[in-house]
């Protein structure tokens, strides 16, 4: 059985003439936490797309958990992203007019029934069981982000993707994300993290750097 959760194979990715993504190879193993770093136009973003099942690549192929998803039709990528991926993103994307608890409960509902109770305890974990019946605009920003991820841990994904998790936050919390993310690796889970941030960067086990779309390098990490 192969040990890779994620496969790519020369993808490319085009707008137009434009080539977002350009011939991009590597993989990453089961539980392993990598991280994807570039400057800005460097394809980070697009990388996540398709990752994250949110969009296809023009040509070369992508394999998740076994199932080659650049063939796949977008109801069936609706279908893997919410079985296999938990995403995390930086603009939080809560549900103004729903309570901390409620918005973890929305991706419970997409992915089989709510359950309050396992809700709550999600919370509990990120430490947010007070803030249980809050609105988002009543959290601070680290709370926000600290719903996104026990929103993105409730259905008990493979692959938790986050874009820049630490981006909109300050040094406390980002702290503390970080601290979740450590966590969630030694449980094993599968952890990429897209960032700008050379210290988020080094606590995955390797980095891969793009540039203008292409991988620029892949370095292991040295931990002590």
């Amino acid at each position: 059985m192969s040990q890779m959760l994620l496969e790519l194979e020369n993808v490319t990715k085009s707008y137009g003439s434009l080539d977002a993504l350009k011939d991009v190879s590597f993989s990453v193993e089961k539980g392993e936490w990598v991280a994807i770093m570039g400057p800005s136009g460097s394809g980070k973003t697009t990388m996540m797309n398709i990752v994250g099942c949110m969009d296809k690549p023009s040509s070369g192929t992508v394999v998740l958990d076994g199932r080659d998803i650049s063939r796949e039709s977008p109801r069936s990528l609706t279908n893997i992203r919410r079985d296999t991926i938990g995403l995390i993103f930086q603009q939080f994307h809560l549900i103004n007019y729903l309570t901390a608890l409620e918005n973890v409960m929305v991706a419970q509902y997409y992915h089989s029934l709510p359950d309050e109770a396992e809700a709550f305890e999600a919370l509990k974990r990120v430490g947010l069981e007070e803030r249980a019946r809050h609105l988002p605009n009543q959290l601070s920003g680290g709370e926000q982000q600290r719903v996104c991820i026990a929103r993105a841990l409730i259905n008990r994904p493979r692959l938790i993707l986050a874009d820049e998790p630490t981006g909109n936050l300050d040094e406390a919390n980002e702290g503390k994300v970080l601290e979740l993310l450590r966590e969630l690796h030694q449980e094993g889970r599968t952890v990429i993290v897209v960032t700008h941030d050379p210290e988020v960067a080094e606590q995955a086990r390797r980095t891969i750097v793009l540039e203008h779309g292409r991988v620029h390098e892949i370095r292991d990490n040295e931990k002590d």
